[in-house]
């Protein structure tokens, strides 16, 4: 019997020195600064709430963390699209006026690679600005970092919570230095081809009902087109409209 627990205790201490290495593993390193943090460019702001309650609509399978909204919503049960959530939300500019609405597709990328510190997704936005256009972002997001900083402190508290301030970085590509792309659907915004990265602060997290607290943001870089930067519309700089959400 004495040769059972030992297994059993030893089978247990493999298992926490197993998460402990994966979560402190010390080869997984922070990407550092984002490359539109150092542009050069103009940046458009699109803020938004990640809590599912905040939103207009939020859907998933029913089974996971988060909670569809409102009550009654469908819920994405059929296999092909089962680890997929969707989220349709208000989108705010840089002064938190409202600048549009944003449509969001996750699902779970095969891709991941825990070990390599890589918890990835695949996403696009839908974003429709009115009078100044539409766009369209595809990118993958990094979700290790706030799995090993957040999810994993609040899973090991007592009240399954973790409560701070925690800002990161999700956005991974496809482009080379880690950013999203972005291009332009309609409008002032038509034929746009750009990058952008998403980025996340997190205030108050339960590994019952996910973010209590928490906000997205895109950046989008908005480089100047055209023959001349003065002139209106879509063929040289930005209209009023567009520069006003930066």
């Amino acid at each position: 019997m004495k040769y059972v627990i030992a297994l059993l205790l030893g089978f247990v201490t493999g298992l926490l020195l197993f998460a402990v290495g994966l979560v402190f593993n010390p080869f997984i390193g922070d990407r550092g600064l984002s490359p539109i943090a150092v542009t050069d460019s103009r940046v458009m702001t699109l803020s938004f709430s990640n809590v599912p309650s905040d939103s207009i609509a939020y859907t998933n399978d029913g089974e996971s963390m988060h909670t569809p909204y409102p009550e009654k919503v469908l819920q994405l049960w059929e296999a092909p699209i089962r680890l997929t959530s969707t989220m349709t939300t208000v989108l705010h500019d840089a002064r938190d006026d409202v600048a549009g609405i944003g449509v969001k597709f996750t699902s779970h990328s095969e891709d991941t690679r825990l070990l390599n510190g890589e918890a990835m997704t695949n996403s696009v936005w839908y974003i429709y600005l009115p009078r100044q256009g539409s766009l369209f972002v595809q990118q993958t997001e990094n979700y290790w970092r706030f799995l090993s900083e957040v999810g994993f402190s609040a899973w090991r508290s007592a009240g399954n919570n973790w409560r701070g301030t925690w800002l990161g970085d999700l956005t991974s590509g496809p482009g080379a230095l880690g950013t999203a792309a972005v291009t332009g659907g309609a409008g002032d915004l038509a034929e746009l081809e750009t990058k952008a990265v998403e980025s996340l602060t997190v205030r108050v997290f339960s590994t019952d009902t996910g973010f209590v607290s928490a906000e997205g943001r895109l950046l989008i870089e908005m480089p100047r087109r055209g023959p001349s930067a003065g002139s209106p519309g879509p063929q040289g700089g930005l209209s009023p409209q567009a520069r006003r959400l930066q």
